[in-house]
């Protein structure tokens, strides 16, 4: 976003919490005068540290934030340890489309962020476990076919129907008569 472009108005908080509380709090940290809200924005390059923040920065970084608690939310990660969420992504994504330049274009993924893009194929990522890419009821699907050929494997007559199968192939010496078929094919 171009700082000299101006677009971006000064920031007020109470659009983005809805708790009278939480608004106080915000607002003693970050104390906005009624006439800093209708002023002309400040120049950039010569402002102090804290109008930038004020006027540059926050605007666009508070709702980005705050969209991210709420898919943070929605991704379980205050419930869970570990999960597939990856905070800088979503924020990442949600400021690159966000971005005023960009308003007429299209929704565009992470991955496809050109930029993301570029970083990626220098600074590969390892690949997210799969504990982390299932669903509960998927993961739940596997843990239980898995128990359940276990539990198959334990019964009786199943060892027994695969000691037999093992005897079979020790007996009839399946990998020498392979190895004896394919030496009469090459010699052919």
């Amino acid at each position: 976003v171009s700082l000299e472009a101006g677009i971006l108005q000064p920031l007020h908080m109470e659009q983005f919490y809805s708790a009278p509380a939480a608004d106080t709090v915000v607002q003693q940290l970050l104390p906005i005068s009624e006439a800093a809200a209708f002023r002309e924005p400040p120049d950039p390059k010569t402002c102090s540290p804290q109008e930038y923040l004020e006027y540059y920065i926050f605007p666009v970084l508070l709702p980005g934030m705050a969209e991210l608690l709420h898919q943070a939310k929605k991704e379980k990660c205050f419930e869970r340890r570990r999960t597939k969420f990856i905070a800088c992504d979503f924020l990442t994504e949600w400021l690159y489309n966000k971005n005023p330049k960009r308003k007429d274009e299209s929704f565009t993924e992470f991955f496809s962020i050109p930029f993301v893009n570029n970083w990626l194929k220098d600074h590969p990522r390892p690949p997210i476990p799969l504990s982390l890419l299932l669903s509960e009821e998927e993961a739940s699907i596997v843990i239980q076919s898995f128990w359940r050929g276990y539990r198959v494997r334990c019964d009786s007559e199943i060892q027994e129907l695969r000691q037999w199968q093992k005897q079979l192939r020790e007996n009839k010496n399946i990998i020498k008569r392979v190895k004896e078929f394919w030496t009469k094919q090459e010699a052919k």
